[in-house]
């Protein structure tokens, strides 16, 4: 098996699906955090990022930056992306939904006006993640009536991906309780024994 090693800060951020995904395969990797007050980033390992930014995976010594790039090999390698190129190009889709909700969230979430940040922040919770979400329900309930999984009737990284986007909002249930099977979907994959065993595990960072 290869030697696995994931490089970033001590925080979920852009590396968490990666984890998850080691994790639900049950892989080992290396998760190495960087610590910033420590000196340890640039430190040594800037040098050693293609692009100058974390994350990067390196996989016996070969170093892959962008960490959709990383995870979307991960998934492959480990039988997470789809079982047929269909289902992986919707698994693919699906994740890049969850990048879009995810450059709203950081529109107001490293807003230093606090006006404008509270009008940006009611904005997204009262239109533009419930519009999102609307999509992702429909989606899902077209696969098997919605009781299974986004992609195929197995986890994939697009299941992993929505239980990491349920992390970036916040970690409750209330954006989703309008949406009955996208939470019945959050539940399945966070009670996946091995992601299960890593939520309760992984260091408490804010982000």
């Amino acid at each position: 098996m290869p030697n696995y090693q994931l490089v970033y800060y001590n925080r979920r951020g852009r590396a968490e699906l990666c984890r998850l995904i080691f994790h639900a395969a049950g892989v080992p990797f290396e998760d190495i955090r960087l610590d910033h007050t420590k000196g340890e980033w640039p430190g040594e390992w800037k040098a050693k990022c293609p692009f100058g930014q974390l994350p990067i995976l390196v996989v016996d010594g070969k170093v892959l930056a962008q960490s959709r790039a990383a995870a979307r090999y991960l998934a492959r390698e480990f039988n997470l992306a789809g079982k047929t190129s269909w289902d992986q190009a919707r698994a693919d889709m699906f994740i890049d939904e969850f990048d879009d909700i995810g450059t709203e969230v950081v529109k107001f979430a490293f807003e230093k006006d606090e006006a404008k940040k509270a009008e940006l922040s009611a904005k997204f919770y009262a239109d533009t993640l419930p519009r999102h979400l609307g999509y992702l329900e429909n989606l899902l309930k077209e696969n098997n009536g919605g009781d299974g999984y986004f992609v195929g009737d197995s986890l994939t990284w697009a299941g992993l991906g929505i239980a990491n986007a349920y992390d970036l909002l916040g970690g409750t249930d209330a954006p989703f309780e309008n949406f009955p099977l996208l939470a019945g979907l959050i539940k399945r994959v966070r009670a996946h024994p091995k992601v299960a065993e890593w939520i309760n595990a992984r260091p408490q960072t804010p982000f």
